[in-house]
């Protein structure tokens, strides 16, 4: 046994560890957390100033005595768990178990896993944080008053399992309160008009009215409203000279991003790699805790990922800057360093996520790593060199034209050429799919940019087109996984760190769905944010919410006392509480009558509540157990809706020789046999495409995640693992004859695309009834 004893969290972030330090060493592994509240019982003396009552988690007894049996041969030991207020609890809780042995105990804290960077952090070990961790036990004890007190409510009330959180509850609450706005949103007509005009020189451009009689179309507080203004509007520039009233040029210069954050690396992750943020946070934890590398073994390759700072260190700024100016050269090398302000009230306890080595490029790693690590990895890479190098310049050049009677209205062509790319060779940053609109109205000021001709002030144009187009205002776009990360980033809700288990935790409890990469609620998440919105508008208010996450960050700087902040919180959410044991109405008994008549018997049907939502039942049951589903008009009036026949899919059951008929499932449709209950045989649906892992004789089926979400796998699973997000289309590839093509949806519509990347084969702009 070594002279030192060094205790992490994981064992891969160990195994890093053990191979930069040598025999003078031993590295053990926690697993996580050691000890924690308990989890049946509340675990919190709230008479004796909240005192947490922390049990060894279940499992975690033969881990302790496997590390006082190390800690006892070891001089020292280092606790080194994650930098952060998690970290700082399981190294507190270590502590806390390995007191009695009496030996020197010192926090380690890496935040790069190099052999230079483990061995300065060795170096500089302190003391524990007892501020960290009482802010870490604050928002612990926080979460169970919350979720242990109101969640028996919402059993009594709506169903047993449910939960109510802090934060989850408020993340439910904005995606709940953005469908409410898309609801309510009444769409507005506008139109535009656009040219295609000419001048002395080739090429013609095209340019869109922009002002009328001097005022700025902006298509909200003026805009052109109906068909008939933009007739006439038409008519006036048809009748009238055009003229150039004004050329504008200019040089613009793009910046790059800063480096990414946990949240701007969340965001991005999704917008370009379509990847959750629990996947992100999961690719990046094993890049930073070490790969295996040939000749090197582990080694960590980017810095600690949990983060909300843009801060670069010094030696990290010059081996980018010595990469740039090696690779690129000094055309894209600024003068000096660039430095990034990180955003207001960051605790900026670590660097931004960057790599460790930025020679270890992409590409030197292409055969070490995964594809998706791979692909998480690059982007981290490219974003943090480009965050040091020169901003893109472009020409820029503006033509305004005299339009209609005297000139009174005015016309905009825009034209912008790339005269050096600077950053974008490298990375540029992918935007928010909101579809067409943003604060609700359309995406349609001035005309797109494109080729200008030269041309001058005062010179006459000749109009060869024009035409009005009709446009709609559309409402607010729905959350996605990294619009939804920046609107808890934007409103204090939450942490770098808990924004991937805030995301899954609200799937998991079938509050809201994720579908075609939007969020929308669930029924059942529509019903319990309304009870929770009616007797806790407190407690999952945004504000509120994100005053709290101040106190907690108030508590790690030592300004504010963890017991304070806990009874400042416990008075009014226990007079609240009681209030809502009081007045909250179970939703289970609800039965409100509609007069309208059971089709089965003499009874009326009531609306009922159930675990997928209200449905229309008879008020006899259970002497008529008719059920129905229903919907409402925009006034509330309720409508059954027809149940239909049972679609036949012409295929045979093999149990029974009764036919196969589609239903539809918690999980999809499939196919049953008509002859339910008396025969129960089940069936996926099947794409036409054969299994293509080599000697099975599968089909790729339909199927529907926990969450909700459809995905297409071999139908002989477990026996063949085969899966695939995209849907396979019986079609064969043109170019390498590959047996099936995958399917995809954007709001540029549908593609086809070759499962081979090597082939590249790919078909744009299919109709929406091609399958």
């Amino acid at each position: 046994m070594g002279k030192s004893l060094i205790i992490v969290e994981s064992p891969a972030k160990a195994r890093t560890l053990q191979k930069y330090l040598g025999k003078n060493y031993a590295v053990k592994a926690s697993i996580g957390h050691v000890r924690d509240l308990p989890l049946k019982t509340l675990g919190v003396d709230i008479d004796q100033d909240f005192a947490p009552q922390y049990v060894v988690i279940k499992g975690k007894t033969k881990i302790i005595s496997e590390l006082r049996e190390a800690a006892k041969a070891a001089e020292q030991i280092y606790l080194a768990p994650d930098p952060d207020r998690e970290g700082e609890a399981i190294a507190f809780h270590l502590a806390e178990s390995l007191k009695t042995l009496e030996k020197p105990i010192r926090r380690a804290l890496f935040h790069e896993l190099t052999k230079k960077a483990v061995l300065a952090a060795l170096a500089r070990a302190g003391e524990l944080d007892l501020h960290l961790f009482e802010a870490q036990q604050a928002r612990r004890i926080l979460d169970r008053l919350v979720g242990y007190q109101i969640s028996p409510l919402l059993w009594d009330k709506v169903r047993r399992g449910l939960s109510a959180g802090r934060v989850q509850s408020v993340a439910v609450r904005m995606i709940c309160a953005r469908e409410q706005e898309i609801e309510a949103f009444v769409a507005e007509e506008y139109w535009s008009i656009n040219t295609k005009l000419a001048g002395e020189l080739p090429p013609p451009f095209a340019a869109r009215l922009e002002q009328i009689k001097g005022r700025k179309i902006d298509n909200r507080k003026f805009k052109i409203a109906d068909e008939q203004t933009a007739a006439a509007l038409v008519e006036e520039i048809k009748g009238a000279a055009l003229r150039v009233s004004r050329v504008e040029k200019k040089q613009k210069l793009r910046r790059p991003s800063p480096p990414f954050i946990t949240s701007t690396m969340q965001m991005d992750a999704n917008r370009k790699l379509r990847f959750s943020a629990k996947k992100t946070m999961a690719q990046a934890q094993q890049l930073y805790e070490g790969i295996d590398l040939p000749q090197e073994g582990p080694v960590g390759l980017i810095t600690y990922m949990r983060t909300d700072s843009t801060r670069i260190s010094d030696e990290a700024l010059t081996m980018a800057r010595d990469y740039i100016g090696k690779t690129h050269g000094p055309n894209y090398l600024p003068a000096k360093p660039v430095h990034y302000k990180t955003g207001k009230g960051a605790q900026d306890a670590h660097e931004a996520i960057r790599p460790t080595d930025v020679s270890r490029t992409p590409e030197s790693l292409a055969k070490q790593l995964d594809r998706d690590m791979l692909a998480l990895y690059s982007l981290i890479w490219q974003r943090f060199v480009a965050c040091q190098m020169a901003p893109a310049i472009y020409d820029q050049t503006v033509i305004r034209v005299a339009a209609g009677p005297d000139g009174i209205h005015e016309l905009k062509a825009t034209g912008s050429i790339m005269r050096f790319a600077g950053f974008m060779t490298l990375y540029v940053e992918a935007e928010d799919d909101d579809g067409e609109a943003k604060n609700g109205a359309a995406k349609n000021g001035a005309a797109h940019d494109c080729l200008l001709p030269a041309i001058k002030d005062g010179q006459e144009l000749k109009l060869l087109e024009i035409a009005p187009k009709q446009h709609f205002t559309q409402p607010p776009a729905h959350y996605t996984e990294a619009t939804l990360v920046k609107a808890l980033e934007e409103n204090g809700v939450g942490r770098p760190s808990t924004y991937a288990a805030i995301i899954s935790t609200i799937q998991d409890k079938e509050y809201v769905r994720l579908q075609q990469r939007k969020f929308t609620p669930t029924d059942l998440g529509k019903v319990v944010n309304e009870l929770l919105v009616t007797h806790f508008p407190k407690i999952i208010d945004v504000d509120f919410t994100a005053s709290l996450e101040k106190d907690l960050d108030q508590i790690e700087t030592g300004k504010s006392k963890w017991v304070q902040v806990l009874r400042d919180f416990y008075g009014p959410f226990q007079q609240n509480l009681a209030q809502a044991r009081e007045e909250m109405k179970s939703i289970k008994h609800r039965a409100v009558p509609t007069g309208l008549p059971c089709p089965s018997c003499a009874g009326k049907l009531v609306i009922k509540w159930g675990r997928n939502g209200d449905f229309l039942a008879c008020e006899n049951y259970p002497e008529c157990k008719h059920t129905q589903d229903f919907r409402r008009d925009q006034e509330g009036k309720v409508y059954p809706l027809a149940r239909e026949a049972p679609e036949d899919s012409g295929k045979t059951c093999d149990k029974c020789g009764k036919s196969m008929i589609y239903k539809q499932g918690r999980f999809g449709r499939f196919l049953a046999c008509s002859g339910y209950p008396t025969c129960k045989n089940v069936e996926t649906i099947g794409t036409g495409v054969h299994c293509p892992t080599k000697d099975c004789p599968g089909e790729i089926v339909q199927k529907v995640s926990k969450r909700g979400k459809v995905f297409y796998s071999c139908n002989r699973y477990p026996k063949c693992s085969f899966a695939l997000w995209d849907k396979p289309v019986a079609t064969t590839c043109p170019l390498c004859n590959s047996p099936y093509l995958l399917e995809k949806e954007s709001k540029n519509g549908r593609r086809q695309l070759c499962p081979d990347k090597n082939c590249g084969y790919r078909e744009e702009g299919l109709p929406e009834n091609e399958t």
